[in-house]
């Protein structure tokens, strides 16, 4: 097999994970909040994350050099995975997915204030291209504001600011401090705002399934997504992503009744195209 190839195939891991992610959230969505999902999902996490760190050797890895760093980057990912949590439980699972690939046209303009990189005209433009296509998914209804989609329109910017944080931090730290402190530091982030008001339900024996695998297909799909984009360029790699959007459209309408709205696949494709010629564009820069 060449390494297109692979990437395409650790790409597919990531596309099941994140699906299975979300079919998974609206199961326990019945029995538990966003925050106690966040909590079970993250405890699992912390043992996952420190058995196979301690199996491979790499629990050296994790430091306390960043701590503040590490802080405000889970402070992000927290919110924006409880928005997305909050999301897939209140609009069709594409409109939700949808609005989440807008996550890079959010780092593209915030990455010159944390990343100190310059923000070029080619960026302006796909962050342009990819609001276009927001507009047209949500179709933003001035007399009633559809909480849904305002969330999972958040949640793509705290995905963002997780992704810059996490660039910056890979500057010094290794993969295992990273992913411990993911888990460790949203197991109290969870613990702290499920208990706020006084009651933490307990899982069913019934949801426990699904909470292990709501862990298990978060760490999964971001190594699946990090591997492939070590194989081949990003240019090969993020249209594969694009075929969650379909796959997730169908499951949407398989599993919960969800039409297949037309104009979500379209805003999504423009989304995408946006995306598209900022990757075409750094690719070409990286050449020269």
């Amino acid at each position: 097999m060449n390494d297109t190839f692979k990437a395409a195939l650790w790409m597919s891991g990531a596309i099941v994970s994140f699906t299975s992610m979300a079919i998974a959230g609206r199961a326990v969505s019945f029995e538990l909040d966003t925050f106690e999902i966040m909590m079970y999902r993250s405890l699992i996490g912390v043992v996952l994350v420190c058995g196979v760190a301690g199996m491979a050797g790499t629990l050296s890895q994790v430091t306390r050099r960043n701590l503040g760093l590490h802080f405000v980057r889970n402070i992000c990912h927290f919110a924006g995975q409880n928005l997305w949590f909050y999301a897939i439980t209140v609009i069709p699972l594409a409109q939700v997915f949808a609005l989440e690939f807008t996550s890079p046209i959010w780092a593209i303009l915030l990455s010159p204030l944390i990343l100190k990189e310059r923000l070029r005209p080619i960026g302006l433009i796909a962050a342009l291209i990819g609001f276009i296509g927001i507009l047209i998914v949500a179709r933003p209804n001035p007399q009633a504001l559809d909480m849904g989609q305002a969330a999972a329109a958040t949640a793509a910017i705290g995905f963002a600011l997780t992704a810059l944080f996490t660039r910056k931090l890979t500057r010094s730290e290794g993969i295992t401090c990273i992913l411990f402190y993911l888990t460790v530091m949203q197991a109290a982030f969870g613990v702290l705002f499920a208990g706020f008001d006084g009651d933490i339900a307990w899982p069913s024996i019934a949801s426990l399934p699904w909470l292990l695998l709501i862990a298990c297909a978060g760490l999964i799909a971001h190594f699946c997504l990090t591997t492939a984009l070590r194989l081949a360029p990003a240019s090969v790699v993020m249209p594969i992503d694009f075929v969650r959007l379909p796959l997730i459209a169908v499951v949407g309408m398989t599993l919960y009744g969800e039409s297949i709205d037309i104009w979500v696949l379209i805003g999504a494709t423009i989304i995408f195209t946006g995306n598209y010629i900022n990757i075409l564009a750094q690719l070409r820069l990286a050449r020269r």
